[in-house]
């Protein structure tokens, strides 16, 4: 049987930094990847999929400069963030978090960011091993770290075999086998599979690559655009986000199985007066083009879809993971990082940076030969991050269209305020609806920190 250090089930952005991290610390790291084909690639790799971007201080989250990045993976800088709902806008310009990077963040190529992750990892000495999926893994606990026997035997679906001392479950927001591997070290009334199970704890995502009009192109080239409250679900919302040479990533997430009747059709922009079922995602597309542009441009026309960009046919589909991030079974030598340990949110639209620093933790653990710190360690690194999320997708749960034009009109008189005097001293332009909302968060702010973990350590039993 081949022997490793690590194995990491994953190679996506958390799977790469493990691999790097250990391989770094003088780990023999193994990456297996079932690989996923990709217009926009050349080779085997994982599903990548393009995310919003990075803001400004998630570059220090993430710990990764864009200027180390190779030519091609950054395609916009941007200046700002801009938020509208049916009726009212705000536009953010700061984050007002410090940060080592001066913009407010940039675009990327998810596939040539995944490629660059790879090989820097390869360039450290870890093995990244396309075409092969994990059929589970078997651990025996009470075998310690450098025993003849290994602690833990990745078994492959081509009947092969990896002993590891480490495990390093990196295999994404759907969790294929993290739920398997997990549910070992947890009750059977609180199994994972059954509390982290895709289609009622995930959001889908669909987004389409086109090449947009040079006028629409001028306007949003250095922006990421949002839209609430137009479309129904909890947390659900199209976009635009911008690449290079005039392409656009025009796409939406919602939840799984939402039933349309369970909403007023007549209430949001996207939904028409006889849908039968909740729109599938290229017809979301279309209709917010229309919304947007039909009058002055026609949409099948000028704004093609890029064939030979995404996943398939300038389109893709993906998981984003809406639960709350879980703790790991450290005491059995094994570390969840990335969209399998639910950093991904479908509040804020991606988390690779917080993917690469859950990674780059647990593989730096793991060549430590103590993965006792994991839980710990990734709390210090992005539990702000993460109570941020929480916490505003908690508040925004069952908002309505009214509700998000209420509080995106609240979020701009804040910001126009904080510009002057301050927000109390403008009651005529902020109103007490924009003290309601600060209070609010910092008031649920509070109490998610006690709470935002998922699964507990405390919860598995070895």
């Amino acid at each position: 049987m081949e022997r490793v250090d690590v194995a990491i089930v994953g190679g996506g952005p958390a799977g790469s930094s493990a691999a790097h991290a250990a391989a770094t610390g003088g780990a023999d790291a193994l990456v297996l990847e079932k690989g996923v084909p990709r217009a926009d690639r050349d080779r085997l790799g994982p599903d990548s999929t393009d995310a919003a971007g990075i803001l400004d201080y998630w570059v220090d989250i993430m710990g990764i400069h864009p200027d180390e990045f190779d030519e091609g993976v950054v395609q916009r800088e941007l200046t700002r963030a801009e938020f509208r709902g049916p009726d009212e806008s705000a536009t953010l310009t700061s984050t007002g978090i410090d940060s080592s990077y001066d913009n407010f963040g940039y675009t990327f190529q998810r596939a040539r960011f995944d490629d660059w992750l790879r090989d820097r990892a390869e360039d450290a000495g870890a093995e990244y091993r396309t075409g092969v999926s994990v059929r589970g893994v078997d651990t025996d606990p009470a075998v310690s770290p450098g025993s003849d026997d290994p602690r833990h035997v990745v078994e492959l679906a081509s009947g092969d075999s990896v002993g590891a001392d480490f495990v390093v479950l990196a295999d994404g927001p759907q969790r294929t086998v993290t739920n398997r591997v997990l549910d070992e070290y947890l009750p059977a009334d609180a199994a994972a599979s059954d509390r982290l199970a895709s289609r009622t704890a995930n959001h889908i995502a669909y987004q389409e690559y086109r090449r947009v009009p040079e006028e629409v192109y001028e306007e949003v080239n250095d922006a990421i655009v949002f839209w609430w409250g137009v479309m129904p679900g909890e947390t659900a919302y199209p976009w635009i986000f911008p690449n290079a040479d005039r392409v656009c990533r025009i796409g939406l997430t919602m939840p799984i199985g939402l039933d349309i009747d369970e909403f007023d059709r007549d209430a949001y922009a996207l939904l028409d007066a006889d849908d039968e079922s909740i729109p599938q995602g290229g017809e979301y597309v279309r209709r917010l083009l229309e919304w947007q542009y039909g009058d002055e441009y026609d949409i099948d026309e000028e704004f093609p879809l890029v064939d030979e960009a995404g996943k398939r046919n300038g389109t893709e589909t993906y998981p984003i993971s809406s639960t709350r991030p879980i703790d790991s079974p450290t005491g059995a030598g094994i570390a969840v990082a990335g969209g399998a340990m639910g950093t991904t949110s479908a509040f804020h639209e991606g988390g690779d940076h917080v993917a690469v620093r859950t990674g780059a933790i647990a593989g730096e653990l793991a060549a430590a030969g103590d993965m006792a710190p994991y839980n710990r360690r990734w709390k210090e690194a992005i539990g702000d991050e993460i109570v941020r999320n929480v916490t505003m997708a908690d508040m925004v749960a069952e908002y309505g269209p009214d509700d998000w034009n209420r509080i995106i009109g609240a979020a701009d008189a804040m910001l126009a305020a904080e510009a002057g005097d301050g927000l109390l001293s403008h009651p005529y332009r902020s109103g007490w609806e924009s003290a309601k909302l600060l209070v609010g968060y910092k008031w649920n702010k509070r109490r998610v920190k006690k709470h935002y973990v998922g699964i507990d350590e405390s919860e598995y039993v070895y």
